[in-house]
């Protein structure tokens, strides 16, 4: 095995089927594999922006006291999609960022720096096998195969990489949230483990037994599992993309929704925050004096707003298109 300082290592996708029993202990997959609600809850809560908010401009405002040193280190953040502006990169990484965190619970940018001087790179790499000893930054990379053009492929070794403080950026999830869906996701693993085994009540036919009578209700089932999952979402608000059932009112999946879209934009702003914090603190890497601040403009869904819709819907001054037409077109 080897120590040293170096770069992130980028290729831990392809190792799920070679990992060893101490590469588990150290680099853990921490997502579940097959969790529908999970997954559901998952990308339902990662969408912070609507698309109709791609198309408007001005969706965040950004403060700095050097404007262009701004642009350089925004503008070299790497993202998986096309951009055109700054605005369109600040909205692409705080998505990139609400994944890693709802799934991890943290995110990772690393800063490259090239010979030339405008040749600044923000890329993201994986949280998983990446842990910090007294405030040190560590990653653990399992035994890999290696690449070659003139030999066969030979194994590489273990290696515990070293990553300079001052180039890594560390985002975490805000606790109000963390505490929220801790208590949801056990609650979801469980209700997906037990999602059909409702199936093992019916009597099987047999030659003897071709018609067996069966009394187990499927419908006393779903109710019981429905149940559980909107108590375990109650403090997220997810509806569990469950949208006809007779048994909810108007006002319940108004209130439900309020509370969701309520969560999305407090992890939205907190991300913002954490995002000027870090690239202030890299910028004075450059420039000791250097700082920027972000938030959400007026054309973005504000909690502010949310609180209100939310009194007037007890107060019965508001309709519920209203409510869905704030939570869902902005």
């Amino acid at each position: 095995m080897k120590i040293y300082k170096s770069e992130p290592w980028h290729g831990h996708n392809f190792l799920r089927d070679r990992k060893r029993l101490i590469d588990k202990i150290f680099f853990r997959d921490e997502r579940p594999r097959s969790s529908l609600n999970r997954w559901m809850f998952d990308e339902d809560f990662s969408r912070l922006f609507h698309y109709s908010n791609r198309r408007s401009d001005n969706l965040f405002e950004i403060s700095s006291n050097d404007d262009e040193l701004a642009e350089r280190l925004l503008g070299g953040v790497q993202t998986r999609y096309m951009r055109n502006s700054i605005g369109e990169i600040i909205l692409n990484i705080v998505e990139d960022i609400a994944k890693s965190l709802i799934c991890f619970g943290r995110a990772y940018y690393f800063l490259y720096e090239d010979a030339d001087p405008a040749g600044i790179r923000l890329v993201s790499f994986g949280p998983v096998g990446v842990f910090s000893v007294f405030g040190i930054n560590m990653q653990w990379v399992p035994r890999r195969p290696g690449s070659h053009w003139d030999q066969e492929s030979e194994e590489r070794l273990r290696e515990i990489r070293v990553l300079n403080k001052e180039n890594v950026l560390h985002f975490k999830m805000p606790m109000k949230i963390r505490r929220i869906l801790c208590a949801q996701n056990k609650t979801l693993a469980a209700l997906d483990e037990n999602q059909d085994p409702g199936l093992n009540f019916y009597h099987h036919a047999t030659h003897e037994n071709p018609n067996p009578v069966n009394h187990f209700d499927f419908s006393v089932w779903n109710e019981a599992q429905e149940c559980a999952l909107y108590r375990a979402t109650k403090g997220t608000g997810w509806n569990g993309r469950k949208y006809d059932s007779s048994k909810r009112s108007d006002f319940f999946d108004c209130h439900r929704l309020i509370r969701f879209r309520r969560n999305q934009i407090f992890l939205r702003d907190d991300i913002l925050r954490q995002i000027g914090g870090e690239i202030t603190r890299i910028g004075r890497g450059y420039d000791t004096e250097f700082s920027i601040r972000m938030s959400a403009s007026d054309g973005l869904p504000s909690i502010e707003y949310l609180n209100e819709l939310e009194v007037k819907l007890m107060r019965e001054e508001v309709g519920f298109d209203e409510v869905i037409d704030y939570c869902y077109k902005r």
